[in-house]
């Protein structure tokens, strides 16, 4: 089982506009041509932040248009907020605040033996990452820049902490980057 972070950038590493807008990511590829189908089969469970599920919210209809339902996915989410969001219908979600450690139990017992995913955004990968849960980064990047907006990891990760496993070009309009999080060796090992 595998903590990972699977999303897409711009190529100047931003994950949505200031606005939160998705729109700049859509016409650059299509999900049943990319990785998504086999990455999606080897999830347990989601984690989630509060910024990506209000997108999810008020993006439900065309979330229903692209994929048939306005939650697209059987596994359970925890969606970490400090705040009183919406439930979309049909949405096994759990809202949880404060720290990712003590959530990870319950997460990786309704994963079982498969992976738990990180959707977004950026921050919550970042605190996974903080606090040593993190083990793979899978970021796509997409052949589009947006010059300000919310950053794919809002960390400072330097080398050797994030190793290249692959590249993978998918299409013309973007490549996939796969990394292994190196976990620093934890004192009396």
């Amino acid at each position: 089982m595998k903590t990972q972070y699977y999303t897409a950038s711009s190529l100047d590493g931003f994950l949505a506009t200031e606005d939160d807008s998705l729109d700049w990511l859509f016409p650059l590829g299509s999900l049943t041509e990319s990785s998504y189908p086999g990455f999606i089969a080897q999830v347990g469970a989601l984690a989630m932040g509060s910024a990506t599920y209000e997108w999810m919210v008020r993006n439900a209809d065309a979330v229903k248009q692209e994929t048939g339902a306005a939650w697209p996915y059987a596994q359970p989410a925890w969606v970490f907020s400090s705040r009183q969001l919406p439930r979309i219908e049909g949405a096994d979600v759990r809202f949880v605040s404060g720290d990712v450690q003590p959530v990870l139990a319950s997460m990786r017992a309704a994963a079982g033996d498969r992976n738990i995913w990180i959707v977004g955004g950026g921050d919550l990968a970042g605190q996974f990452h903080d606090a040593g849960l993190l083990d793979e980064v899978i970021v796509q990047i997409g052949s589009a820049t947006l010059g300000r907006g919310k950053p794919l990891l809002p960390r400072r990760l330097l080398s050797p902490v994030l190793q290249l496993q692959s590249v993978q070009q998918m299409g013309t309009g973007m490549a996939e980057l796969r990394y292994t999080v190196c976990k620093a060796p934890q004192p009396g090992n």
